[in-house]
């Protein structure tokens, strides 16, 4: 059956601001009834059952990163900038993910936590006593910000720029962006960490930008040498943005789905054995992530519609967490549950490389909440949305305490 040919009136489309406050239940009506979904007013194919957005990540031969991973620049076959991993292919993806993967390890970051901790508890403890605060504004947007600083070593003076860089790369609102190129706002905010890269040359310390600086790699060419500038620099964005913007992200949806469920609040207060599964279930029942992009490279079939070679074609990561053929009573949020695994820090080769610091990050500010505040209830009406259609969370999530 030609896509044109839907039986199915279902409508997606991600930049629909309706959609994005409220997708579940045309999430649902996708997975049903359109698992292969084309939009043709911006021409591009939609997955959303759990098996189906496995099989994109997976196959790296048919769906490929080349031209990038959101759907604006898959279309306009943009270049990707080096040193941006996540939209590289192999050899070069291999290359770049191992300059920094072994300071991403588990072991490693385990060794983050007693500071951490700490930073967890200098953003809550001035809370303490009110009656309200911003889930955002007074937590996720400043936790985060103060691990990756650490790790990078960069000054608490500069997180505001670094705010404003993030909203910049990644809250764009789709139609608002004035530049042909979508790395151009990127490209932009890299002034910023190369003037950082020339201060820590000349003032090295023990932290991840020194190390990164002084780490030497075998290229394709089998010669050894340090990162170059330009890759340095992409690489530097890429850590600094997933570990404090899609990390704000997460802990407020931990924050949002906890006011929502209040008992299952009361119970990982009661057990805080569940830190780690709530942390779990927020990434799967409320990924950061709202689209996953690739460029198809040959013609593909998907449910006995095919796409054809050339298509832009992306994943839904917060409609399969939700997929009944996946996860049993899918939309209930379990702390306790048992699977192998989700796809919210994506699969195979393109794992998310921060997953085990943003797992680190979310157990322990939950854990700091919990001690502090054991009872909160969101503002539904007070609270916004982000605005970019790349990651998906709360600007503003104001709640009673």
């Amino acid at each position: 059956m030609a896509i044109s040919e839907q039986s199915s009136d279902v409508y997606f489309d991600p930049f629909d601001w309706d959609i994005r406050c409220n997708p579940y239940p045309v999430y649902q009506r996708l997975r049903d009834e359109a698992p292969l979904y084309y939009n043709e007013t911006h021409d591009f194919y939609v997955l959303s059952r759990f098996d189906d957005y496995e099989r994109m990540v997976v196959d790296r031969e048919t769906f490929i990163n080349g031209y990038g991973t959101t759907i604006d620049a898959i279309q306009r076959r943009a270049t990707t900038p080096p040193g941006l991993f996540l939209g590289e292919d192999d050899p070069v993806h291999t290359i770049h993910r191992s300059m920094i993967s072994l300071f991403f390890t588990p072991k490693n970051i385990s060794t983050l936590e007693p500071q951490a901790r700490l930073f967890a508890q200098q953003v809550l403890d001035p809370l303490v006593g009110s009656s309200e605060f911003d889930f955002i504004g007074d937590v996720a947007g400043d936790f985060p910000m103060r691990v990756i600083g650490a790790l990078l070593g960069i000054p608490e003076s500069d997180y505001p720029t670094l705010r404003e860089i993030f909203d910049d790369t990644m809250q764009a609102r789709h139609g608002d962006k004035v530049d042909d190129d979508p790395y151009a706002g990127a490209q932009r905010s890299l002034g910023f960490f190369d003037d950082y890269i020339t201060f820590r040359e000349q003032n090295p310390v023990d932290d991840l930008m020194t190390q990164l600086l002084t780490k030497e790699f075998k290229g394709r060419d089998g010669v050894t040498r340090k990162i170059p500038r330009d890759e340095l620099l992409m690489l530097l964005l890429l850590i600094a943005s997933g570990g404090a913007d899609t990390m704000n992200r997460l802990i407020g949806w931990m924050g949002k789905l906890l006011s929502d469920n209040p008992d299952v609040r009361r119970q990982i207060n009661a057990d805080r054995s569940l830190l780690k599964g709530m942390v779990e279930e927020a990434m799967r029942l409320e990924p950061p992530s709202y689209h996953v992009g690739r460029y198809v490279a040959v013609d593909t079939e998907f449910h006995g519609q095919v796409v054809p070679a050339g298509s832009a074609i992306m994943a839904l990561p917060g409609a399969a967490g939700r997929d009944d053929r996946a996860f049993d009573d899918a939309a209930t949020l379990d702390p306790a549950r048992t699977y192998s695994h989700h796809l919210s820090f994506g699969y195979g080769a393109h794992f998310c490389i921060g997953a085990a610091i943003a797992r680190l990050e979310g157990r322990i500010i939950l854990d700091e909440l919990l001690d502090r505040f054991p009872e909160w209830e969101v503002d539904e009406e007070g609270s916004v949305l982000t605005p970019g259609y790349i990651t998906r969370g709360w600007q503003s999530l104001p709640v009673t305490v």
